[in-house]
């Protein structure tokens, strides 16, 4: 400490002369000069919901976390708390950001259905085509106007949308008739009232449930990308995946990494510029990037196991479209009723889509 070096100093006394006087004040100051404050280091504790061996933890979240603290010459860390370990329940989690209750946290939208209206634009069915196009232009449209109205309350750092969604049941899907009067967990609110268009019987339940209730017959599948499905044994549990033909996607859902606007605000201006730097459009398309190119292997290792995957021709899938086209007017008039022009979202992400090469 300095002050140690201070108390071995000689005490300064009248029949010192003024010269002394003069330098020993001289070498006081260079002494509280040469021993600044030590940096400051934050640590930001981040919670999330999946398992930290499913895809995005391991190959986004992690490295993301060892970048900042590289960038920062460790002064930036990241704490993370994977499988909800800290409490409550998905659902809780961006109020958990919100309220300062953690610094960070990763969750969709969809577990609070009506919170988000304005980014549901991009879970409407058959609507996207390119999932990393679409999740530059949904972080786009958070950042021209998301982020003060639906998003106000917190600061966001990345949204992206997973893969293609894709049905796996316990039994084989080749028609549109063949999905009628199962029960399949919905991923989300949108996903719900698409799966009652296409008469089956939506179940609202989080992802970890799956399992059970599959193996307990409470489901007969599940509606999720292929990236996922290694964190909940899905292909272990059921041997049957159906995909769409065509050029859109069934559904997907959006994910968000938020963080607390204090956390935020409280970091020194330089680790803040280190996390901008790390975030955004960057991170979203990373995000995105990552999940989109997990399908494929988990897919491969589905019919590894034997599993029958089912891709629908063009023309099958153009039923499935028809069939869903209630979804889209019902989410045109709840926008009109809660005074959103839906139609100039819908127009706003096609173009942003088209933009970035979707």
């Amino acid at each position: 400490m300095v002050l140690g070096k201070f108390s071995q100093m000689q005490i300064v006394t009248p029949a010192m002369s003024g010269g002394t006087m003069m330098i020993r004040a001289a070498l006081i100051a260079a002494l509280l000069c040469a021993a600044p404050a030590q940096a400051q280091e934050i640590s930001l504790r981040f919670h999330q919901f999946v398992s930290p061996l499913a895809n995005i933890p391991a190959h986004l979240l992690k490295p993301w976390g060892a970048r900042l603290e590289a960038a920062s010459g460790g002064r930036l860390k990241i704490e993370f708390y994977d499988s909800m370990v800290l409490g409550g329940k998905p659902a809780d989690l961006y109020d958990q950001a919100k309220d300062g209750i953690v610094d960070i946290v990763m969750t969709l939208p969809g577990y609070t259905p009506g919170r988000f209206p304005r980014s549901e634009v991009f879970e409407l069915p058959f609507f996207v085509r390119d999932n990393i196009a679409a999740s530059k232009a949904l972080m786009t449209m958070i950042d021209e106007d998301l982020s003060k109205s639906e998003f106000s309350d917190v600061h966001i750092l990345a949204a992206w949308l997973h893969g293609p969604g894709v049905l796996h049941t316990n039994q084989p899907i080749r028609s549109l008739d063949d999905l009628r009067g199962l029960q399949i967990r919905a991923p989300g609110r949108l996903a719900g009232q698409l799966l009652s268009a296409l008469g089956a019987v939506p179940v609202g339940m989080a992802l970890t449930a799956v399992p059970e209730n599959l193996t307990n017959g409470v489901i007969n599948g599940a509606l999720i990308p292929w990236d996922i499905a290694p964190s909940i044994r899905l292909a272990e549990l059921i041997g049957h995946h159906t995909e769409f033909g065509g050029d859109t996607a069934i559904y997907t859902a959006e994910l968000v990494i938020v963080m607390n606007k204090a956390s935020y605000d409280a970091l020194p201006d330089d680790l803040r510029a280190i996390l901008d730097a790390e975030s955004g459009v960057v991170l979203s398309e990373l995000a995105a990037t990552i999940q989109v190119g997990g399908d494929a292997p988990v897919r491969a290792a589905a019919l590894e196991r034997g599993n029958d995957v089912t891709v629908l021709d063009a023309a099958e899938t153009e039923r499935w479209k028809a069939a869903a086209q209630p979804v889209r007017e019902a989410w045109l008039a709840e926008m009109q009723a809660q005074g959103i022009d839906g139609a100039a979202l819908i127009a706003r992400a096609e173009a942003l889509m088209a933009q970035f090469g979707g």
